[in-house]
């Protein structure tokens, strides 16, 4: 048997748990932070909140005890957002410590004061392991009920690699490696600034080839941005960059596209937050990469223009004119 600790009982962290738990000889167990969300689990058999309808089979095991989750763990899986993280590793402490296990994280962002990936917090507060991550255009509404899907598992170490793509492939959950882990993880963190970029056009009522031009172009400054920071820009137009884009762009899933639309339709930032029930990382992201954009010089207009409307009040119908009237220049 294989024990995996998934540490993490959010939506991805539930669909995971429930994709793992498929084989018969893993072991899988869901570790919560707070009892509250632990009980209801327990009770309901079903993450009521996030993932109605979507029943936990009892052979996942459920806990808040962190000690007990890590007990015989082979791999250790990261399932908390990346404004999370930090203060979660730190709290466990000790425990994280005393294994070697390799660590896949699923996270999506960029860690705002300090510009670290998820990876990069995990190895600095969860002691010197192998790490992977798991990426690309996955919902956790559609890859917990089912849906096909495919994912890139992405690691230095091309032995972890092909293991996360052993633990996780199956007939409905396709997995290709990649070496490229910066890459994987900058695209992860780069495509959810779009997404609200994409739902605020939805929200100004915009259509299908302002969409297109969009995501062309936020390829485009996606690729510079990951390359000045060492990604191979092939990594870009694969599954964990253009394919996650898409999906984070056109879902109504994605709750950075709907971050975006509420914002295109006049609502105010802080409100739409106080309403959204899961983390909108891009959110974040924006301000750190905007202003690492900044020091380094890279040109990212509409990575630039989505900040300026989440943090500095400016209208989205301005922030669309003035990427619209940016001086002309070939492709």
């Amino acid at each position: 048997m294989t024990r995996i600790a998934v540490l993490g009982d959010g939506a991805m962290g539930t669909a995971c748990s429930l994709i793992l738990a498929k084989k018969p000889d893993h072991s899988v167990v869901l570790w919560s932070a707070f009892e509250d969300n632990a009980r209801i689990l327990r009770e309901k058999r079903e993450n009521v909140r996030l993932l109605p309808g979507v029943a936990i089979p009892e052979s996942i095991e459920l806990t808040t005890d962190i000690e007990q989750a890590l007990a015989g763990a082979d791999v250790l899986l990261f399932a908390i957002p990346t404004v999370y993280l930090r203060e979660s590793l730190v709290r466990l402490g000790p425990s994280l410590w005393r294994g070697k296990q390799p660590a896949v994280s699923v996270a999506k962002g960029l860690e705002r004061d300090t510009f670290l990936r998820p990876t990069q917090i995990m190895l600095e507060l969860a002691g010197d392991r192998p790490v992977a991550v798991l990426s690309g255009p996955s919902h956790a509404e559609e890859i917990s009920r089912g849906l096909p899907a495919s994912l890139v598992a992405a690691s230095t170490d091309s032995a972890l690699a092909t293991r996360v793509q052993e633990l996780f492939g199956n007939d409905r959950f396709r997995v290709y490696t990649n070496a490229d882990i910066i890459g994987v993880e900058l695209a992860g963190a780069l495509k959810n600034v779009i997404g609200i970029a994409a739902g605020i056009s939805d929200g100004l009522g915009f259509g299908d080839n302002t969409k297109s031009a969009l995501l062309t172009r936020a390829l485009v400054e996606m690729t510079r941005f990951g390359v000045a920071h060492g990604a191979e820009p092939q990594t870009f137009t694969g599954l964990a960059g253009l394919g996650d884009l898409i999906t984070t762009c056109i879902s109504p899933h994605g709750r950075n596209r709907r971050v975006g639309m509420l914002l295109g339709q006049g609502r105010k930032l802080d409100e739409i937050l106080a309403a959204t029930p899961m983390v909108a990382e891009g959110v974040y992201t924006a301000r750190s990469v905007h202003d690492e954009a900044r020091k380094l010089g890279i040109d990212m207009p509409i990575t630039r223009e989505v900040y300026q409307v989440l943090y500095e009040s400016k209208s989205p119908q301005r922030a669309v004119q003035d990427l619209m009237q940016r001086e002309q220049k070939p492709e």
